[in-house]
């Protein structure tokens, strides 16, 4: 990359659209990927809007909101930080309609969006010589900037997903290693990596981050949550974020009065091949213990655990007892509709299709969630058994290296519970 302050080809200049990256930056990115995270799934799910419908709005409401930020002559920070929010809920429901709606494997679509966030920085470079954000003074740059933001929330909402597929982590565990790997790259920035690279690296790892954070307050204490739900998790931290806000506003701490590239280049490249290397081996390791938790990801999940408490209703014995609450607290028609759905991912495994099987999953999944609220009101015991009897379901179909007695003893235990 560049080490001189590189001239833009534009001619029409314009003061830095972007804050400085301080600890104020880290603090709000992660607030608005977390509300971002906890807002989507209060309208998709709460609400009951529904996946695509809440990803047509929001990118409607991402069009407005960006065109008002492109417009403007200067970083205002309230304008900013909500074009951030939003973007983070778009390229979250991007990913979430490949995954739910068209059957896309994580690891392909981390795959496509990392070779298109390549693609993405190698067109920026090319034409404007610099992914330095203290140099975002033209409209092109500016459209490279966004469309990078983009690609990585989009990228991480699916690593960050395929992570606890991989791993079948609790939502307060699954936060230590988004939390890990960004303490490392602060250490190896430190080292002397190039603060670019850096930069972009921090900036990905922030999503599923963010994202595990609202999924651990949101999540119900019996799912080892804090229990706040989606709409408490959005309001603290849509409050946080407008109080961060209006901070940086007054105080204009992140505003960059002088637009350089200078501050991007590296001085020392012996260190900086040194802390390449040490993002080579994090890269590594990370694969090395997905690839471990993963050869093993569901032998906890069929374990024989007796149900979690519930606030409400009866917590069964066991898949006899529990399909004796189901029948007589669950609506027929919910009842069938999951059995049938349960004997459609069977019949994919026993065929042998995988697409097949992870599609049929993905619409349990999506039918159970859309009557969570209704059956935990019926009866919580029953509800959080069958749950429980669901999760080891979608596991197993979806890992990436399925096991067929693991699926099959998976689909006895729901198929006893639901159909008896």
């Amino acid at each position: 990359m560049s080490t001189t302050t590189t001239r833009p080809r534009s001619a029409t200049l314009l003061l830095n659209k972007v804050p400085e990256v301080t600890l104020w930056f880290w603090i709000i990115k992660i607030l608005c990927t977390t509300v971002g995270e906890s807002f989507a799934d209060y309208i998709n799910e709460t609400l009951g809007f529904g996946l695509t419908n809440t990803t047509l709005l929001f990118t409607a409401v991402f069009a407005v909101v960006l065109t008002a930020q492109v417009s403007a002559r200067r970083y205002v920070p309230g304008l900013y930080w909500l074009t951030v929010v939003v973007v983070s809920v778009t390229g979250t429901l991007y990913t979430d309609i490949l995954t739910d709606r068209q059957a896309v494997p994580l690891w392909i679509s981390s795959t496509v969006f990392a070779v298109l966030l390549a693609a993405v920085f190698g067109i920026w470079f090319a034409r404007e010589r610099t992914l330095s954000i203290h140099s975002i003074v033209t409209r092109p740059r500016e459209a490279f900037y966004w469309l990078a933001v983009l690609v990585t929330f989009a990228l991480g909402t699916a690593t960050g997903d395929w992570t606890l597929t991989l791993t079948g982590w609790s939502p307060g565990v699954s936060v230590l290693l988004p939390a890990t790997l960004i303490g490392l790259t602060v250490v190896l920035w430190r080292s002397g990596a190039h603060p670019v690279l850096s930069f972009w690296v921090a900036y990905i790892l922030t999503r599923p981050l963010g994202a595990n954070i609202g999924d651990f307050l949101a999540s119900p204490h019996a799912d080892g949550g804090a229990g706040l739900g989606t709409l408490g998790t959005s309001l603290v931290f849509l409050g946080a974020i407008l109080a961060t806000v209006v901070h940086l506003s007054v105080s204009r701490v992140d505003v960059i009065d002088t637009p350089t590239d200078a501050a991007a280049a590296p001085t020392d490249r012996s260190r900086e091949q040194r802390a390449l290397a040490g993002f080579a081996v994090m890269a590594v390791a990370t694969a090395a213990l997905l690839t471990y938790t993963d050869s093993r990801p569901h032998v906890s999940a069929l374990d024989d655990a007796p149900a979690p408490s519930c606030s409400s209703g009866s917590a069964p014995a066991d898949d006899a007892a529990a399909h004796g609450l189901v029948v007589t607290a669950f609506p027929a028609d919910d009842i069938a509709r999951f059995t049938g759905l349960t004997a459609a991912i069977t019949s994919a495994v026993d065929a042998g299709d995988t697409a097949g099987a992870a599609a049929a999953a993905t619409d349990l999944e999506t039918a159970w969630d859309d009557r969570a609220d209704a059956l935990t009101a019926a009866d919580c015991g029953a509800w959080t058994y069958v749950d429980q009897r669901i999760d080891p379901v979608l596991a197993a179909v979806r890992t990436s290296t399925p096991d067929r007695a693991t699926e099959d003893a998976a689909l006895a235990r729901l198929t006893a519970t639901l159909g008896g």
